[in-house]
């Protein structure tokens, strides 16, 4: 599986993004797709994710201004980012589970960079 992340930029406090993250294989509607970010100095942290049958899940920092969703047709999902704060400054992962759960991710994309300045 190999995805690749797309959409990222430079974007104003309260402003928006769509990350979009493509993804190869036959069987993308059978995988759990997750987005992370790491910001400078920190780790890896699980941002959204969205299994097979379309159950979402957010951090809390995040809900209510991210969306996450999937295009099966187009083997991609999306990251829907709005109400931005510098805080979301971080590189974006997209990663998928081939289970389909959303508990352990396999493969994962090359990262993009989103920063929010304030």
């Amino acid at each position: 599986v190999q995805l690749v992340e797309s959409g990222g930029g430079l974007v104003q406090a309260g402003g928006s993004l769509r990350l979009s993250c493509a993804a190869s294989g036959r069987t993308f509607d059978s995988y759990a797709m997750g987005w992370f970010r790491q910001a400078p100095g920190k780790e890896r942290e699980f941002v959204t994710a969205i299994n097979r049958i379309r159950g979402t899940t957010y951090t809390g920092s995040v809900k209510g201004r991210f969306t996450i969703s999937r295009d099966n047709a187009k083997n991609t999902v999306y990251l829907q980012m709005n109400s931005l704060k510098p805080e979301d400054t971080a590189v974006y992962y997209c990663a998928a589970d081939p289970s389909g759960l959303g508990r352990t991710f396999d493969y994962w994309g090359q990262g993009t960079q989103v920063t929010v300045s304030s």
